[in-house]
């Protein structure tokens, strides 16, 4: 099995035929995200724990990697609020340079995942599960951002979750900063109720921003309003990218940053697959997500080195790229460089901006990020979905978002297990009773209903996956040894698909029937439960006419043994096997002497010293000179079924000729 390493950046395939009109509406898609990207970029980087300019790095560098390298035309990278639980948690306990580590160690997962094809497997992760702590982590944002929304400028205890901020905040209610907090509120509600056509020109951000910071510059030269700035908590904003350099790290850091850094690299994959679906559907457009990944993983490797925190795909920004006329990554490459402009040229004037704005620009990111909609539609989902996000949402909330996810897949494996499970029947039942019930559809059971059922016929009908979670019902088959049949028929006609545990309890049933002196057959073997019986030896097990292409040769067959037995029992062995060769003989299986017997049962006696016989050829009966050659037929038909059942078992059922 070879390994091939595809890497071809989205960016290729869009400059094959890329015109002025192409350049014009992505140099206007890009303009317009980036002074979108500002206010966000630095609200993430302070929710974070870290300052300002950190998120402005993050979209500059992580924001042009992931357009440059990246498998989607118009996605936007940057920070996000999927990660500023995360972020601030390990910025707390590790500091940054333990964040840049972790940063980078996710930014390694996420090349490997791009580079081993796993950009399709993200896709079955469950929705239930991203839903739950995609508004788990809305909730984390929202209380995160009540300290500054209310003006409280107190150091707040544990913040580790959304039920610890809470608590750590309660104590300082009486110190609400009346100025900020209606600067924060005029703020939110200018960012949902601003006017549709002035959006087109001036994003809600950005000009509900403006007006703050000149109100309250303004009016702080008459009154001592105290609203907390990024001047006055940061010391304002540089004006150039730092110099890049590794962090230092050692070898306890590096195993207790592993847990968290996966963490972010899921989120990642999710949040970037995600963001380019999302944009797949509004330009009818399709991504390539290992290439996706792969522009990640270099994005979140890069970007530390210049102090930058975790970075994804934004779907707010991706949206509004799309809606400016972006349609191709070099929109994306184009807002990194105007954020990068406006750190150069503006970021003095940054410092004034009050950090109420900002927090307002989170509620309202935090608000239209959470999937409230799930709870009301809760009672209509599957139990074991509903189960899936309340408990990744409480976890969310209640722990922090590594053991959400962790715990998350764990219930969503297990919900799965159950669920493919409760599709794999094992049904056990008489022959009379199979087709009475509805073993067969109308036309087969108009077929069978000439045949004559046998109480020594046994029918174990086998449905859906059979797999690890459904192999106590498999061994639900080993019961009808207790009082063994004649005759077992296995009816695999509605198996789609098997495992090693399903293949073990086959062979455990076939070798005890035969211990049993049950005859086993198998029915309307699938492509790939054949294949791997094959492969396990099953079949070679089983004669190869016991294997049979549907129900009704399986139900022929079975009335063809038990009539052979029958006739064994009123017919001697010598005349059974005479005019057969003793190697011939020797070499006859139970069934074939079966057969034999009964072919013998059916024929006269020999008539050679009676009237009619070899010496009275003129008296020869053609009803018996016709019974005696097709005797003859059948002693040699079987002779040679009998060879080749000792000899072809593994050739016969590699023949595609039974392959559904």
């Amino acid at each position: 099995m070879s390994f091939r390493i595809k890497f071809r950046p989205k960016l290729l395939d869009c400059l094959a035929g890329y015109n002025f009109k192409s350049f014009s509406g992505d140099l206007s898609a890009g303009l317009t995200v980036g002074v979108i990207a500002l206010p966000m970029a630095m609200a993430f980087g302070i929710a974070s724990g870290v300052a300002p300019e950190a998120g402005i790095i993050t979209a500059v560098i992580a924001g042009f990697l992931t357009s440059f390298f990246g498998g989607s035309r118009v996605s936007i990278g940057g920070p996000t609020g999927a990660f500023v639980a995360i972020v601030a948690g390990i910025v707390s306990g590790y500091g940054l340079s333990g964040l840049l580590i972790c940063t980078m160690m996710a930014g390694v997962i996420l090349l490997a995942m791009g580079l081993a094809h796993l950009g399709a497997l993200i896709r079955f992760i469950p929705a239930p599960l991203i839903r739950g702590f995609t508004t788990g982590i809305a909730i984390i944002i929202l209380c995160g951002q009540l300290k500054d929304f209310f003006g409280i400028q107190a150091t707040l205890g544990d913040t580790s979750n959304a039920i610890a901020t809470i608590i750590s905040l309660l104590p300082h209610m009486a110190d609400i900063s009346l100025p900020t907090l209606v600067t924060a509120t005029i703020c939110l509600l200018g960012f949902f109720f601003w006017p549709r056509k002035l959006a087109r020109y001036i994003p809600g951000s950005i000009g509900m921003m403006i007006i703050a910071t000149v109100a309250v510059q303004l009016l702080s030269l008459y009154f001592d309003l105290g609203i907390e700035t990024i001047g006055s908590r940061f010391g304002g904003i540089p004006r150039s990218l730092p110099s890049p350099g590794l962090p230092a790290i050692d070898l306890a850091t590096f195993q207790n940053l592993l847990a968290p850094a996966m963490t972010i690299a899921i989120l990642g994959a999710i949040e970037s697959l995600l963001c380019a679906t999302a944009a797949d559907g509004m330009i009818d457009d399709e991504h390539d997500p290992d290439q996706e990944l792969m522009a990640q993983g270099i994005a979140n490797f890069v970007s530390p080195l210049f102090g930058g925190i975790p970075a994804t795909g934004a779907i707010a920004r991706t949206a509004a790229n799309i809606r400016c006329g972006g349609r191709s990554p070099l929109a994306g490459m184009i807002h990194a460089l105007v954020l990068l402009g406006i750190m150069l040229l503006a970021a003095p004037l940054a410092k004034f901006i009050p950090l109420a704005v900002l927090s307002a620009i989170l509620i309202q990111v935090a608000i239209n990020m959470g999937d409230w909609r799930e709870f009301i539609l809760l009672p209509r989902y599957p139990k074991g979905d509903a189960a899936v996000f309340l408990l990744t949402f409480l976890l969310t909330v209640v722990f922090g978002l590594t053991e959400a996810v962790t715990v998350g897949m764990l219930a969503a494996c297990i919900m799965f297990i159950r669920d493919m499970s409760s599709t794999s029947l094992v049904g056990l039942q008489p022959i009379k009773k199979h087709i009475a019930t509805g073993g067969y559809s109308e036309t087969e059971r108009g077929e069978t209903g000439n045949y004559r059922t046998h109480d020594e016929v046994m029918v174990l009908s086998l449905s859906g996956a059979l797999f690890f979670g459904a192999a106590q019902k498999l061994k639900r088959g080993l019961s009808v040894l207790r009082n063994p049949p004649k005759v077992l028929i296995i009816n695999m006609s509605q198996v789609i698909s098997l495992d090693a545990t399903a293949i073990y309890t086959l062979e455990d049933i076939v070798i005890k029937s035969k211990r049993k002196g049950v005859t086993i057959l198998l029915a309307g073997l699938r492509k790939q439960p054949r294949h791997w019986l094959l492969r396990a030896g099953l079949l070679e097990d089983v004669p190869r006419k016991n294997i049979l292409h549907d129900m009704e040769h399986a139900l022929q067959r079975a009335h063809d043994i038990i009539d052979a037995e029958e006739a064994a029992k009123n017919t001697p062995p010598e005349a059974a096997h005479s005019g057969l060769p003793e190697a011939a003989r020797s070499e006859l299986s139970e069934a074939a002497r079966c057969e034999l017997a009964k072919a013998a049962h059916t024929m006269p006696p020999e008539t050679e010293n009676q009237p009619g016989g070899p010496e009275d050829s003129s008296n020869e009966q053609p009803e018996t000179a016709n019974n005696t050659a097709e005797f003859k037929q059948k002693e040699a038909l079987l002779t040679r079924l009998t060879e080749q059942n000792a000899t072809g078992q593994r050739d016969w059922a590699r023949n595609d000729l039974y392959d559904k």
